[in-house]
């Protein structure tokens, strides 16, 4: 079909999931149009209105930035379906009825554009149901495309395609959902709740089931079942409240009515004490109590047995706890079996069941064993999809105990495993690729172009790692390499990437290889793009008195970033994740960055009682020059200081360049793992066009005294409410003496290394002080802040 490009899209339905994906639309910089039934009154399109209003209050944000709403135009059914004609892409997202959808496709299908793609968002429900209301013209561009809530931040959407889609629908769809959107694909089969949801609202009802059987206690099972084996923090109980009990309830409904032969069949129904709080209007987070509820400060979990709440405090017993640190998986899988303790024996049957359950039902619900273990990694946040999990565990021996299990009568079902599950195999990845029933044997990942653009895919294990291109220079703080393409790449090594001396001086090297060898460098790691300096290193200097070789490291961080920014090669900062402290402001220093949407960056050296001393201030204070160039600096001056002095962090890429942290020029990307090609594409167009360095500048104007008694005003109202201390005061006066360029008159010039020393001499200062050493302590024993 050609190119596939979205000009406008719309979201048909203004409910929590259809406007937090017209959000997302907006993020990936698409206009879209946002429908919802007419309003009653004067502003027939207040319903939509008020749900686009809303975005802006929702926590996690749907929006990256609150500005970005402006992309969303409301719409209503009875007045606006002529606009649809203008739309490449209509999502359907109304609610769970099947005869409510079928009565809005004969609406707007006469207004669709002929080459428009129309897609339900649908959970669960039949896609080829819902294709067969639709006129055949229409029938060969729909397909299902379901996003997770919430659509910004959760990376699966799975495709489903009915009986009449065509094919190159598909493709196109996977390949603007993954670029566009920044969103993991699995294709799934038109079966009842498709693969995320019909297997991982499968582990919840077995967690349900033998939550009852061993006798725990809501809180307990969550304590067992989050990130104690490698699942998201909110666990199993908490999921149920985020999600709602009614939606949960939903989607187990759906399970029960469409698979009425399945040997689970049974246990395709909410407990009664679930259906207890749904009947009582008690759905979880969104009416602000379920199986938790919040009293007072404290926080009260259901005891079904009393038929009340009590103070919820579940924890993991040692004996269970001493199994799951177990660093081996084949130990840890054997003893949680022959462990008598119930939380051992809750663990092992809710693991054995859920493999039990995948493996009887590959063949039905997806297309090979990768597809169920990636949408349970992206759609449920499991860090091991099931038979990756099965598979480290030693595929041989937990078959033979499942298969004991099940004869046995514990199973939850008495179906038998299947035949290929015991042919011999150690596994369903290997390096060929992951276990297909239809095929008998493993198959490749998808050849479709956009994944040429991953270089470093997210990858199951037993699946064959990347190769890791060649290596040109390296230390223990970073590796430079290549992949013979004229491009070097420099990526941090330490420890949540922490830049330390090794860091620093690695990174300089990096310049020095590639102005010698290569076109361009890019610094590229996965995410986090690097946490700061290495305050470990400078407590135990400053600790010790070695005041000159803390100057000396600081010093250093200079010249770094100063290397960055004069490269005669192009330097791309590619980044993902946080940049926080000397992370942005090596950040500041790249000469263009790509970074992901959900980046956050920020300037945070005054949770631990410094300031930022690798040239950020003095990029701040130029960034202010610039922007005020023609009118007053004053407000953008003082937006500037209070974001420094409060430590404020992005809460995305776009945010990151409105506080002046990422530049107009710089690249916004939503994929991570297409963040390396990006990266590498912006610095070939620059080598192309006869890169040069910008001179630096030998005349910045400052605020002077002027703006630094302006600057001093916010401190005073500050500290006078109780916001800041007094520690808190000294520290944003250096800030703001550095940006306004120091004891000097209003308008005075001054250069860059003018700049870097007011930097350096203040941190120095600051660094002596014993407040400032108190505040590294806290937060290296504690990671939090200490306000003193």
């Amino acid at each position: 079909m050609g190119n596939f490009h979205v000009r406008r899209a719309a979201v048909l339905g203004a409910g929590v999931m259809g406007a937090q994906i017209a959000a997302h639309f907006a993020n990936a910089g698409i206009p879209v149009t946002l429908f919802e039934l007419a309003g009653e009154g004067l502003d027939r399109n207040a319903p939509s209105r008020k749900a686009i209003e809303g975005l802006g209050r929702l926590e996690p944000a749907p929006l990256a930035v609150k500005w970005l709403a402006d992309a969303i135009t409301p719409a209503n059914y009875d007045e606006h379906l002529p606009l649809l004609a203008g739309c490449d892409l209509v999502v359907e997202a109304i609610a769970e009825r099947l005869d409510w959808k079928k009565a809005l496709y004969a609406k707007v299908a006469p207004h669709l554009a002929p080459h428009a793609v129309f897609a339900s968002n649908t959970s669960g429900l039949s896609i080829t149901a819902l294709a067969e209301t639709l006129p055949e013209s229409v029938r060969t561009q729909f397909c299902g495309v379901h996003f997770f809530n919430p659509p910004r931040y959760m990376r699966l959407v799975e495709l489903i395609a009915a009986p009449a889609t065509a094919p190159a629908i598909l493709d196109t769809l996977e390949a603007f959902i993954t670029t566009q959107l920044g969103k993991g694909v699995v294709r799934a089969k038109d079966t009842p709740n498709f693969v995320a949801n019909r297997v991982g609202v499968f582990s919840m009802l077995a967690t349900l089931h033998h939550t009852t059987a061993f006798g725990l206690g809501f809180d307990e099972v969550d304590a067992l079942t989050g990130p104690a084996i490698g699942r998201a923090k909110s666990a199993t109980y908490r999921t149920a409240d985020v999600v709602g009990l009614d939606t949960l309830a939903h989607v187990v409904r759906t399970l029960h009515e469409g698979l009425p032969n399945d040997p689970w069949h049974r246990h395709y129904q909410p407990p009664g004490w679930l259906a207890g709080l749904i009947a009582k209007g008690a759905l979880g987070q969104k009416t602000r109590g379920g199986i938790y509820v919040k009293r007072g400060k404290d926080i009260h979990v259901l005891d079904v047995a009393k038929g009340d709440y009590r103070p919820a405090g579940g924890k993991v017993y040692d004996e269970v706890q001493a199994i799951l640190a177990e660093k081996s998986p084949a130990a840890r899988f054997a003893k949680l079996r022959a462990c008598a303790h119930p939380q051992a024996q809750f663990l092992w049957a809710i693991f054995r069941d859920v493999f039990h359950y995948c493996a009887a039902h590959l063949g039905d619900i997806a297309f090979s064993a990768r597809d169920i273990d990636l949408a349970i990694r992206w759609g449920f946040g499991w860090k091991q999809g099931p038979f990756e999990t099965w598979q480290a565990a030693g595929w041989e021996a937990v078959a033979g105990w499942v298969a004991e299990d099940i004869a046995a009568g514990r199973a939850m079902a008495s179906v038998p495993l299947p035949a290929w599950v015991t042919d011999g195999r150690k596994g369903v990845h290997d390096p060929s690729g992951s276990f297909s029933p239809l095929a008998q044997k493993p198959v490749p990942r998808s050849a479709l172009p956009v994944y040429a653009r991953q270089r470093f895919p997210e990858r199951l294990l037993g699946e064959a790692p990347a190769a890791p291109g060649e290596t040109v220079w390296e230390n223990d703080g970073l590796r430079v390499w290549h992949d013979g393409d004229g491009m070097a790449v420099a990526s941090i090594r330490s420890k949540m990437h922490t830049l330390g001396s090794e860091v620093l001086s690695g990174l300089q090297q990096a310049v020095r290889v590639a102005e010698q060898d290569f076109s361009a460098l890019v610094i590229w790691q996965e995410a986090p793009f690097a946490v700061g300096a290495n305050l470990k290193e400078a407590l135990a200097a400053l600790q010790s008195g070695r005041h000159a070789e803390v100057d000396a490291m600081i010093a250093e961080f200079q010249r770094t970033s100063q290397c960055l920014k004069y490269s005669l090669v192009p330097t791309v900062a590619a980044v993902d994740g946080l940049a926080l402290g000397g992370g942005c402001e090596f950040v500041m220093h790249a000469q263009r960055v790509v970074a992901t949407l959900e980046s956050y960056i920020g300037l945070v050296e005054v949770g631990v009682g410094l300031l930022p001393a690798g040239g950020g201030l003095k990029e701040l204070a130029q960034r202010v020059e610039a922007w005020a160039r023609g009118g007053d600096g004053s407000p953008e001056l003082a937006r500037v200081f209070r974001q420094v002095a409060l430590g404020e962090v992005s809460k995305s890429a776009h945010q990151a360049r409105d506080m002046g942290y990422l530049r107009p020029a710089d690249v916004v990307i939503t994929h991570p793992a297409e963040l390396l090609h990006v990266a590498k594409a912006q610095a070939r167009a620059m080598a192309e066009a006869g890169f040069r360095p910008s001179l630096p500048p030998a005349r910045i104007p400052v605020a002077g005294r002027a703006g630094l008694a302006l600057l001093q005003t916010q401190l005073v109202n500050m500290q006078a409410g109780g916001f800041i201390t007094e520690h808190d005061f000294d520290i944003g006066t250096r800030i703001a003496t550095i940006l306004c360029g120091g004891d000097v008159d209003a308008g005075s010039l001054v250069d860059e290394q003018w700049l870097l020393e007011l930097e350096r001499r203040h941190f120095m200062e600051l660094a002596r002080t014993d407040k400032t050493q108190a505040r590294i302590a806290h937060m290296l024993n504690t990671g939090k802040p200490l306000r003193n």
